[in-house]
């Protein structure tokens, strides 16, 4: 018998595909897939090695979430053309599922590292550390705007930057590092978007890479211009310029409830 026609039982070719034999019945049992043969004897179910690249195209539909009722209508009128045209709309999805995997593995990343933080920091020491050049969305805020507008103007940026849930993203306000001099410690200028994700477009803000002072508060925000005097003081002692701005970040409201356990991250590109 040539090897084009030679038979197989449901389980061989089950086991051929990589499937259960039970779904093959299935198939058979809603006209999406028959076997070559039914024993008229015993009615096992025989499938032939022609066969098997015509399951294997409703196995890749079937794995591309493709509904069984559409399956069957494209099994039904099969062709070269129908195939390349269901396969270009699939292959336009794939790359927005791809893209979005890359960025929910981004939001893990910074979570994890976030908590990894957590558990290794110590609150009253100071460090230098390097970080790599970022593109920041940014809002300006002031005393005039509303809290309700600035959280408004977040939404709308993060939303038209792409993406798909508010948290996503990483947030922080930045104060400039002229007004720490000059012992404005509340007097933020900006909110900040860190995005999971390469944004393009025009107005962001270059978050220069090199040399960061990093510090921890842990406390309600009013405690926070005791930290930035003790780091003040710590950049004087060691030599320090503080430049740009200092950028907040909230690093543990996920795993909080209380306002007294919110801890700040603090960093300050310096220059030595």
């Amino acid at each position: 018998m040539e090897e084009n026609y030679k038979s197989f039982t449901i389980g061989q070719f089950a086991n051929m595909h990589g499937i259960n034999k039970k779904t093959l019945m299935w198939y058979d049992e809603i006209g999406l897939f028959k076997p070559a043969d039914i024993d008229s004897e015993n009615g096992y179910r025989r499938y032939n090695y022609m066969q098997s690249s015509v399951l294997e195209t409703i196995l890749l539909l079937r794995e591309l979430d493709l509904p069984i009722n559409e399956i069957q209508n494209f099994m039904k009128n099969r062709s070269a053309e129908s195939l390349e045209i269901l396969l270009k709309d699939k292959i336009s999805e794939l790359d927005k599922k791809i893209a979005h995997l890359k960025e929910l593995k981004n939001t893990v990343l910074n979570h994890h590292r976030n908590m990894t933080t957590l558990m290794t920091m110590n609150l009253h020491e100071i460090t230098i550390v390097e970080k790599e050049e970022r593109s920041l969305i940014t809002v300006d805020i002031s005393g005039d705007i509303s809290f309700d507008k600035e959280v408004e103007t977040v939404m709308a940026e993060t939303r038209a930057a792409g993406l798909r849930r508010l948290h996503d993203a990483s947030y922080g306000t930045m104060i400039a590092a002229e007004d720490l001099y000059k012992g404005k410690f509340n007097n933020y200028s900006k909110l900040f978007i860190d995005m999971p994700f390469p944004v393009k477009q025009e107005g962001l803000h270059l978050q220069r890479g090199g040399k960061y002072l990093r510090a921890f508060y842990k406390g309600a925000w009013e405690g926070l211009p005791l930290k930035y005097q003790e780091i003040l003081d710590y950049a004087k002692k060691h030599g320090l310029k503080l430049t740009d701005f200092s950028y907040e970040t909230g690093i543990n409201e996920n795993v909080i409830d209380k306002i007294e356990d919110y801890v700040t991250q603090i960093e300050i590109p310096v220059c030595i």
